[in-house]
């Protein structure tokens, strides 16, 4: 299997073994497609390991069905791998009610429960990998505080792994952050006029 040899060894006073078993936090971001697709694929990973994953959809309407949650709900129920938990913005979240006849909550709140229901999650260490997806934008929007973010990151306990995708990912997450790619475009259908479709789009 391919190792990969680094570039530099930081005086850091970790073993090799210490230093690879490290928990990252890694960002998806950029104009181009693939930024959830690629993480779907590191929680494919993850659950073939045997990782209970934690996946957070942020902004996406509950309407919205990508062929991953089926294939990762599948496969968390299956008892061969990882658990899988699958939480959507769009549907209200999975542990909170919906909100009351006289009004709906806004998606800045849905926002602000989701972020709530992660930082619970991780100070329980309730996942091994978190994937939250499109949560670059409530930050890139404002409703989440990208300091509070980062700092919450620094201060996870145990091997907690965490992926966030969206555009525009804040400054100051990227620089945190352990592995960041930023996916540009050089073309897509929908410059030729195609729409998204099947098998390709969700």
């Amino acid at each position: 299997m391919p190792q990969g040899q680094p570039s530099v060894v930081p005086d850091d006073g970790l073993t090799t073994r210490q230093r690879r078993n490290r928990p990252l936090v890694v960002v998806h971001t950029g104009i181009g497609k693939g930024k959830s697709t690629a993480a779907f694929g590191l929680a494919l990973r993850a659950w073939n390991q045997g990782w209970p994953i934690g996946v957070f959809q942020f902004v996406k309407s509950a309407k919205w069905k990508v062929g991953e949650e089926n294939a990762l709900r599948v496969l968390g129920a299956s008892g061969q791998g990882g658990s899988v938990d699958w939480h959507k913005m769009g549907e209200g979240w999975s542990w909170i009610q919906r909100a009351p006849a006289d009004g709906e909550m806004s998606n800045e709140d849905k926002a602000r429960e989701g972020w709530a229901q992660v930082k619970r999650d991780l100070a329980a260490e309730t996942y091994q990998l978190y994937v939250l997806d499109e949560f670059a934008y409530p930050m890139h929007w404002g409703w989440i505080d990208v300091e509070e973010v980062v700092a919450v990151l620094k201060a996870r306990p145990g091997t907690q792994h965490v992926v966030i995708t969206g555009r525009n990912a804040p400054d100051a997450l990227v620089e945190y952050a352990d592995l960041v790619t930023d996916m540009s475009k050089v073309k897509h259908p929908m410059d030729a006029g195609q729409k998204g479709q099947r098998g390709i789009e969700w």
